[in-house]
């Protein structure tokens, strides 16, 4: 019995530590924030685009928040940890703002990312025959302009801003999955989605270099994970083609084909804009290569439950991930320990995933250049 209870004791310790949040080893005094669901902390769910998001509910947010906040997974997400690494507060949405009659303080940082959120907009893809809905009409061109608006109040004279700016970090992305995933999801053709990379990275291309010109000094610039190890894309690409997967983790190659494919045009492009603003530092950061340790050996990184099936989810799917029964909806199921997996609800991972990839970046392991702020 005193066996067991030192054993309950030891891992009720562990289990507290991984929720403490992470000692400040960078040195930032403001972070700004765009993108999409993987970093979105509260837009969507207060922009009212979706009545009643299934996020805006149990049991998103339960691992470390214990209530649901907008984020997409059971907690922090990647610019959580940033945040926490460069000791400041958790970057607050900028719709927050909107909800209170501007009364929040965004000179530590603002977010501008929102779920669902495109680089093209909606008519770009109705020129290509791609009549989707699309979940919100916040592209990055309509983020980049929440950033000009809000920017006379952090920052008066040239001068000013130049010192301001000089220690913040702004996060471009991971932009364009959504890009992807709509036509991907519509049973559109690989080629049909891959033909939409150019146009993608042209976008980021274009925010990054109109925030540059704005002021920004210090820019991370992510990559696509590897969506073919995304539990909602496996399941839509459900094959008995062996050959397809990757034997090493099981993952759809073609789909994480494509994730390479953007993220190798992308640093291309990142390394055009360092020819062009040498004064600046831009950063590519590699969620690929820091999510597939995890993917390649999983029980290294505590992942004993699943990382290609969802936590969250439901169906009778192998990876419980049916589209018509989604997280936090009447039929879904929720994994008793969320740590354990890597896919939360079947697009989005988990608190424990994020945490992975988030000290791979801030160790500089996985961004180029390294980062720091030497």
């Amino acid at each position: 019995m005193r066996i067991n209870m030192l054993f309950i004791v030891a891992f009720s310790f562990l289990v507290s530590v991984r929720s403490l949040p992470m000692k400040p080893t960078l040195n930032y005094d403001s972070i700004f924030n765009f993108g999409d669901s993987l970093s979105d902390t509260g837009n969507f769910l207060i922009s009212g685009d979706v009545d009643s998001p299934n996020i805006g509910r149990p049991p998103y947010g339960q691992t470390f928040f214990n209530r649901s906040t907008g984020r997409c997974s059971d907690g922090r997400l990647i610019i959580d940890f940033i945040a926490e690494a460069s000791g400041l507060p958790y970057i607050p949405p900028y719709l927050q703002s909107v909800r209170t009659n501007n009364s929040v303080d965004f000179k530590r940082g603002a977010n501008f990312a929102v779920a669902g959120a495109t680089a093209n907009e909606f008519s770009f893809f109705k020129e290509r025959g791609l009549s989707v809905t699309l979940l919100t009409n916040k592209t990055l061109d309509i983020q980049l302009g929440w950033f000009k608006k809000l920017k006379p109040s952090l920052c008066k004279t040239k001068p000013e801003c130049e010192q301001y700016f000089r220690k913040s970090l702004f996060l471009v992305g991971e932009i364009g999955g959504n890009d992807y995933n709509y036509p991907l999801l519509a049973f559109r053709s690989f080629k049909h989605a891959m033909d939409l990379v150019p146009f993608v990275i042209n976008k980021i291309m274009n925010v990054t270099s109109a925030l540059i010109e704005e002021g920004a000094v210090t820019l991370m610039v992510p990559g696509n994970l590897p969506i073919g190890c995304s539990a909602v894309l496996l399941e839509r690409f459900n094959d008995n083609s062996g050959w397809l997967y990757d034997s090493r983790n099981q993952c759809y190659k073609p789909l994480n084909n494509l994730a390479k494919l953007h993220n190798d045009k992308l640093k291309k492009g990142l390394a055009a804009l360092r020819e062009k603003y040498p004064h600046a530092k831009i950063m590519y950061a590699d969620y690929y290569s820091s999510a597939m340790q995890f993917f390649n050996s999983p029980s290294k990184y505590g992942f004993t439950g699943s990382v290609l099936k969802a936590c969250c989810g439901g169906g009778d799917g192998r990876y419980n991930a049916k589209p018509s029964v989604r997280c936090g909806e009447k039929g879904s199921t929720t994994c008793e320990n969320p740590s354990t997996y890597a896919n939360w609800d079947g697009i989005h991972l988990t608190e424990a995933a994020y945490r992975h990839i988030a000290t791979g970046l801030i160790s500089g392991r996985f961004t180029m250049p390294s980062y720091n702020n030497n």
